[in-house]
């Protein structure tokens, strides 16, 4: 086989794995210019933020109540219309914010509220979704998050 050959067949092999890892993936995901936090609730606090080994009770939270929408790595599913939360959209707001959106939902969207779940909880939540930012510069070991 001739080496252009070889180079056309991996190009063409890297946009199929390529697709196929996006074709679940919400890419389209646009934030609702709406659904904002109050001042008061945006300002707040994690808790929780120095004790990042709680992330691990949020991920496991996570799994149990968002996979469903957002997947697992939190990108979101396009068939559900869920927000990507790897992306900078999201990722750039408050603590606050997030726990603002995770306490209250947004029916409209089709995001649920889980102000059922105890406020400890929620917290564990946010910590999580700062847990999914993607990383686009490759770790030392040449890895992606």
């Amino acid at each position: 086989m001739r080496v252009s050959n070889r180079v056309g067949l991996l190009l063409v092999a890297g946009c199929m794995v390529l697709v196929g890892t996006l074709r679940g993936q919400n890419t389209a995901y646009q934030q609702d210019p709406n659904w904002r936090a109050p001042e008061e609730d945006a300002t707040r606090t994690n808790p929780l933020a120095h004790k990042p080994e709680a992330a691990a009770g949020g991920q496991k939270l996570f799994h149990r109540n968002c996979t469903e929408c957002h997947g697992d790595d939190g990108r979101g599913l396009a068939k559900k219309h869920a927000a990507d939360l790897q992306l900078p959209v999201v990722q750039d707001q408050t603590d606050g914010t997030l726990f603002w959106k995770i306490t209250n939902g947004n029916v409209d969207r089709g995001m649920p509220s889980f102000s059922k779940l105890p406020e400890m909880q929620r917290w564990q939540l946010v910590l999580h979704v700062r847990m999914l930012k993607h990383d686009v510069a490759p770790q030392a070991t040449g890895t992606k998050k």
